[in-house]
């Protein structure tokens, strides 16, 4: 019976040894490190000690006693977890009246030191989204694997478990600084852990204490929230040793990938379908493509100095920032080749054939091609209002000028629609009574009374 079952052996402490698991959980945050890994290396030390099962079983009992956000095991320099504090914080923008504004509050907490990032924005659109993760990378030094963003409309168009869809910029910006996007899912907690801890550590330490100070501008609320930030990182763990301030700088930095040489310059993107006239427009103001492109389904990508525009991903165009509005900016050889030979004619040319049909024609043509920013734009107007010879005459389209330059007209629109209702055969009825002023009147001193 003894030799089938011996009885147990009694392990001894001094064969099991004393794990340190606050070493082991900071060792599992490096990259490819495992559990097996450090079990084999505490196995090397120790041959008669624990097993792996009873190991990992030790491990995980351990980090139950942590806070969850601690528990949570990420890989030095491979996630950023970024969103906006619930909490706003008013500042002046208006000296003289005296106007406030809520700033929104940016935070980003990288996963496994927990070191934070925080800043002051005047909004949650996405030029100040965009602008704070470039700061948040210049804080850091570097560059994670990964940005955690929340489901804010200004990174995410529309979330999706599976694939869900980025802004266009936000997506532009990442790849410049050659960071994945993995937004966190919907109504999963627990992706997101990171950063509401970050976020509840922002408002109870920097925010809290800056509620009853009044800050007259943006960037004196961000010196005074940098001062804070900076006593928030280097502040000591309750339940681990060291601090944020250390935990990066012994693991979490040298993980970082480096900063580009330049900073991603923020740029805009928006779809736009050309027109028949071959240009698309931007916030008013119209710019053209190759006229192949027209009524096609196009994307610009704009700054404030200069706007790209794209088919399937190819640019076919590019052109300086105009914010004239009702203005064309047009590049001679966009147009096609009977557009082309409308740009160099002169307006003298054009002038020259309307007053073949009379001294009317001639005076609304100049008026036209003056009121144009582009002279395509004046020369196609006047040879269209020519063309009405061929339809109605000369002395008919003469009378027609001359009534359009009565009533203050300066478009081909207003002189066919004058020509259309025959209004160049009626009489013009003055709207204003004329005012005869006697030239003989005893009060009516002549011009001897100056000499």
């Amino acid at each position: 019976m003894w030799v089938l079952y011996p009885p147990a052996t009694r392990t001894h402490p001094e064969d099991v040894g004393e794990i340190d698991w606050v070493a082991i959980d900071k060792e599992l945050k490096r990259k490819h490190v495992t559990l097996m890994l450090l079990w084999q290396e505490y196995q090397a030390r120790y041959p008669k000690g624990i097993r792996y099962s009873r190991f990992c079983e030790c491990y995980r009992s351990w980090k139950e006693k942590l806070d969850v956000w601690m528990r949570q095991t990420h890989k030095a320099g491979e996630k950023c977890f970024v969103d906006y504090a619930g909490m706003t914080v008013p500042f002046m923008i208006n000296s003289n009246t005296g106007e406030m504004q809520e700033a929104q509050i940016f935070v980003a907490t990288l996963g496994a030191s927990n070191f934070t990032f925080c800043e002051a924005t005047q909004s949650q659109q996405l030029s100040d989204w965009v602008q704070s993760h470039v700061h948040a990378f210049e804080f850091f030094g570097g560059v994670p694997e990964m940005l955690v963003p929340d489901n804010l409309k200004s990174g995410v168009h529309k979330s999706h478990r599976y694939e869900p869809d980025l802004n266009p910029t936000y997506q532009e910006m990442a790849m410049h600084y050659g960071v994945a996007v993995l937004p966190a899912r919907a109504y999963t907690p627990k992706d997101k852990a990171k950063v509401e801890n970050a976020v509840g550590q922002v408002e109870r330490r920097i925010l809290a204490p800056l509620r009853d100070r009044t800050f007259l501008s943006l960037q004196e609320l961000n010196f005074a929230i940098r001062s804070l930030l900076n006593a928030l990182n280097e502040s000591a763990f309750q339940k681990l040793p060291g601090s944020r301030q250390s935990q990066f700088i012994e693991i979490e930095k040298p993980a970082l990938k480096p900063l580009p040489l330049s900073r991603y310059p923020f740029a805009q993107w928006k779809k736009a379908r050309a027109g028949v006239d071959y240009h698309v427009e931007l916030e008013g103001h119209y710019y053209s493509v190759p006229f192949t492109f027209k009524q096609k389904e196009l994307d610009i990508r704009y700054t404030t100095h200069t706007i790209e525009i794209f088919y399937k991903s190819k640019r076919i165009a590019s052109h300086s920032r105009n914010i004239k509005r009702g203005h064309h900016t047009t590049q001679h050889e966009h147009m096609p080749k009977n557009h082309q030979a409308y740009a160099e004619w002169t307006p003298e040319r054009i002038i020259g054939w309307a007053e073949k049909t009379g001294r009317a024609t001639a005076e609304l043509a100049k008026i036209i091609i003056k009121s144009r920013q582009h002279p395509q734009q004046g020369f196609r107007a006047c040879l269209g209002i020519l063309r009405f010879e061929k339809s109605y005459g000369k002395e008919r389209l003469e009378a027609a000028c001359q009534r359009a330059l009565d009533i203050g007209a300066r478009s081909y629109k207003s002189v066919e629609s004058i020509l259309k209702n025959n209004l160049d055969k009626t009489p013009l009825v003055k709207t204003e009574a004329t005012t005869i002023i006697p030239t003989a009147h005893e009060n009516v001193r002549g011009q001897h009374y100056f000499e």
